[in-house]
């Protein structure tokens, strides 16, 4: 197996790993939290703080990834999930696990979180092809969401497990949350291995022909209005889904139908299986109908879908409607990501995609301590859910109507490769 092939593996292994421990965590956080004695609105106001911790560890790291070297700062991402994950497994202190929700790394959604999604998008687009890279980021985001939901099942039925044996809740989270500070552990031993290949390419190893690149702000040069407007629309994007992040989501179905953590996790590895089949099949609808409207119509319907959860009249109604909506809620992601690679020039790569997902982090930070608020009262416990579908409609319209004609070199007419 060559560099690049075992880069690649590598790459996908970490993210599966990851993804895995994400979703781990994500079903029992809220009720993990509230066994800490948090209010809602304190829950709420945490995961915010974590969201907003994870903006500044993103905006430094993937601002110096491509100096002091792309290995290297995912080894410090790892290191920080282990060191999160430790502090939650070993207190109850609200003050002591706030401080390392924001220097840590902890996923309040169960999706990717911190820097790692910039920095390994950059390196796999370096790795393949462009005519390649739609399908890679299809079967990337399919390990991560499959991960995801075996994480929820295995977290939430390992929890119901723990009590019926005679173990507190508290002490059956307490399991969990040393599970995900051993799997930062084992993503530093794969970083490790990871060659010189994925690092940015150096002037001097760079293609014949190619002249240095100018820099300007924050690594970005010719594509920095498009990035700056691409980020400002991941962000309304990402705020509408921080008032459903898969926390909140585990806990409003706990409080609204009495769901124990085992049905929980079954719930939400349903969910996220259908997410991760979603996002491969965007691949071949992209191909046929192009980045921009994959993303756009096939999100507008699973934002509708979203509105109507909570006013189905039982259980089984409620979960049908999440998993339909789970079946096409996923096709923008590759596709976003694909997109973003491709619009802009190769060596601004990291910086377009740490700058577009900081700004997500951003729109995701302040909406959970407001869900929490919402969820607190009775009057608008569900309301969440509107407010989540109604943006993010409102971010797939503006979407289609700024970049319809702003195509990615691979779907240009009779899709031939620029030079």
């Amino acid at each position: 197996m060559d560099n690049t092939n075992t880069n690649v593996t590598l790459l996908f292994m970490a993210r599966f790993i990851r993804l895995f421990a994400f979703g781990f965590m994500s079903v029992i956080l809220v009720l993990f939290l509230s066994e800490t004695g948090l209010s809602d609105a304190g829950i709420g106001l945490l995961l915010s703080l974590t969201l907003a911790g994870d903006v500044v560890l993103s905006f430094w790291v993937t601002g110096v990834a491509d100096r002091i070297g792309r290995r290297r700062m995912l080894v410090f991402g790892a290191f920080l999930m282990a060191v999160s994950g430790c502090v939650f497994a070993v207190t109850r202190n609200p003050y002591a696990l706030t401080a390392a929700a924001i220097i840590g790394i902890i996923s309040p959604s169960g999706n990717e979180i911190g820097p790692f999604l910039s920095i390994e998008q950059a390196a796999l687009s370096q790795l393949i092809a462009d005519k390649k890279r739609t399908a890679v980021f299809g079967w990337y985001n399919l390990a991560g969401s499959f991960a995801t939901a075996l994480g929820a099942l295995g977290s939430g039925w390992l929890s119901r497990i723990l009590q019926q044996s005679g173990f507190t809740a508290f002490e059956s989270y307490r399991y969990i949350m040393t599970g995900y500070a051993i799997i930062g552990g084992i993503l530093i031993l794969l970083f490790i291995k990871l060659s010189v290949d994925v690092e940015v390419l150096k002037p001097s190893r760079m293609p014949e022909g190619k002249a240095k690149p100018v820099k300007t702000v924050f690594g970005l040069h010719r594509s920095r209005p498009v990035v700056i407007r691409l980020s400002a629309l991941f962000a309304l994007d990402a705020f509408a889904g921080g008032f459903v992040v898969q926390s909140i989501m585990a806990y409003w179905f706990h409080i609204r139908f009495g769901v124990d953590t085992g049905v929980l996790g079954s719930i939400f590895f349903g969910a996220n299986i259908f997410a991760g089949i979603s996002a491969l099949l965007a691949t071949r609808i992209a191909d046929r109908f192009g980045l921009i409207n994959t993303m756009v119509f096939t999100h507008i319907p699973s934002n509708v879908l979203l509105c109507l959860v909570p006013l189905m009249p039982g259980l089984g109604w409620a979960i049908a409607l999440l998993l339909l909506r789970f079946s096409i809620s996923q096709m923008d992601v590759p596709t976003r990501q694909s997109y973003t690679m491709a619009v802009v020039a190769p060596d601004e790569r990291t910086a377009a995609s740490g700058i577009t997902n900081i700004a997500r982090s951003i729109g995701a930070a302040a909406s959970p301590a407001l869900s929490g608020l919402l969820i607190a009262s009775p009057v608008f416990f569900s309301a969440p859910f509107f407010l989540a579908g109604g943006l993010k409609i409102i971010y797939d319209i503006s979407l289609y109507m700024l970049f319809q004609n702003v195509k990615p070199p691979e779907m240009e007419i009779g899709n031939e490769q620029n030079p």
